[in-house]
C-alpha cells in the first residue's frame, strides 16, 4: 500500500468528470488499498481517486469507529431533504464552508469484488459524504455549493500548547 500525494484546488484532474471503470480487477483494488492508506494519512473520512491524479470514478469512505469501504462507479440515484452542513475537504486544506446537502442519500455502486450495491444514509456524515465523494468523480468540489465565495472561511490550524503561551 502506497500514500499517495493529495491533489488540490487548481489541479484539472479535480475539475474533469472522472472515467468509469469497466472491469472491477486487482488494479482497481491496489488502487483502493492506495486510496485508503493516503485518505487514512491524511486524516479524512472520505477519499475520491481524482483526489490523488487517478481520473476514474471510485471512492473509498471511511467512517469513525467503522471499517473503510469503496464505492466504483457510485451514482446518488435518491436523495431527499435538505439540511445545512459545515464541510472542509482534503483538496481545499485550511478552508471550510457551510454547504446545503441532502438528509437522505442513495448511491447506487459497485463493490471491491464488481457486485452492484446500494448504501442508504439519513441525517449523519455518511449522507454528507456519500454526496460530497460522489460530487468528486463529477468533477465537483463543496467550494461550488458555496452561496458566495465569502462563505469559505479560512481555519487556523491548531498550534501546540506552549507553557509560556499562558502569559
Amino acid at each position: 500500500m502506497t500514500v499517495r500525494p493529495i491533489r488540490y484546488l487548481g489541479d484539472p484532474v479535480l475539475r474533469k468528470p472522472a472515467r468509469k471503470v469497466s472491469r472491477v480487477d486487482d488494479s482497481i483494488r491496489k488502487l483502493i488499498e492506495d486510496m485508503t492508506e493516503s485518505m487514512y494519512a491524511a486524516h479524512g473520512v472520505g477519499i475520491a481517486a481524482p483526489q490523488i491524479g487517478v481520473p476514474l470514478r471510485v471512492v473509498v469512505i471511511g467512517m469513525p469507529d467503522e471499517d473503510p469501504f469503496a464505492l466504483i462507479n457510485p451514482e446518488v440515484i435518491e436523495r431527499s431533504g435538505e439540511r445545512r452542513l459545515d464541510e472542509g475537504c482534503l483538496s481545499v486544506p485550511g478552508y471550510r464552508g457551510t454547504v446545503t446537502r441532502s438528509v437522505k442519500v442513495t448511491v447506487k455502486a459497485l463493490d471491491q469484488r464488481g457486485k452492484e450495491i446500494r448504501v442508504k444514509a439519513e441525517d449523519n456524515l455518511l449522507a454528507q459524504a456519500l454526496e460530497h465523494e460522489t460530487d468528486h468523480v463529477n468533477g465537483t468540489l463543496y467550494v461550488d455549493h458555496l452561496d458566495a465565495k465569502k462563505d469559505l472561511i479560512k481555519i487556523e490550524p491548531i498550534a501546540a500548547h506552549h507553557e509560556e503561551d499562558d502569559d
